[in-house]
């Protein structure tokens, strides 16, 4: 069974991933994608476990982000 404390890894990586696909796909300074991301819907799901979206790759995030906000 997977910790909480893994979880919280994966997110902060994940996370980090996202923020620098923003700036290097969509152009945005790092303070735009942060604030871009940890205020999305996306990024709610993504540190709600239940999701499971902790598993998936960063690349298939920056898509939900695409698709959800």
């Amino acid at each position: 069974m997977i910790s909480q404390k893994d979880i919280d890894y994966m997110n902060e990586c994940t996370t980090r991933d996202v923020i620098q696909l923003l700036v290097d796909e969509k152009q945005m300074s790092i303070n735009e994608a942060m604030d871009f991301f940890y205020n999305s819907k996306t990024f709610s799901l993504l540190m709600n476990p239940e999701t499971g979206l902790y598993y998936q790759s960063p690349v298939y995030i920056f898509d939900i982000l695409g698709k959800l906000g």
